[in-house]
């Protein structure tokens, strides 16, 4: 049932792409994690001025930046390999979405906390 969900989630949100970029009406993240959809894992963001892209490469236009912000992830999928001389390496790619709804958006998994890809986030 949650990966029903989970899917679900992800058509919405890509045809919500079609429409428009990430929404920007809800900058402030939850102090905590669980707030968002109970089908879907939290993640948090550790970085700084991290881009969120419309497709997981870093030639796709950037939606938003975010800083240290908790998101609900709805799948992840390989992608573009990022190379940050600071993090590491990485071609996993993470499709999140804001607690309070928003359209989806793409963040590499260098700057997710839980490692190369993240327990509980299934497949896309």
């Amino acid at each position: 049932m949650k990966r029903l969900i989970s899917c679900t989630a992800l058509s919405l949100a890509a045809a919500a792409l079609a429409v428009g970029g990430l929404a920007t009406s809800a900058q402030a993240a939850p102090a905590v994690a669980n707030g968002g959809d109970p089908a879907l894992t939290d993640v948090y963001i550790w970085a700084t001025d991290v881009n969120l892209r419309q497709q997981p490469t870093t030639d796709s236009p950037r939606l938003a930046q975010r800083s240290q912000w908790w998101a609900d992830a709805i799948c992840q999928t390989q992608g573009q390999t990022v190379h940050d001389p600071a993090v590491g390496t990485n071609n996993w790619w993470t499709a999140v979405m804001e607690f309070t709804g928003s359209d989806v958006a793409w963040v590499n998994n260098l700057y997710i906390r839980g490692g190369q890809k993240i327990a509980g986030v299934p497949d896309c």
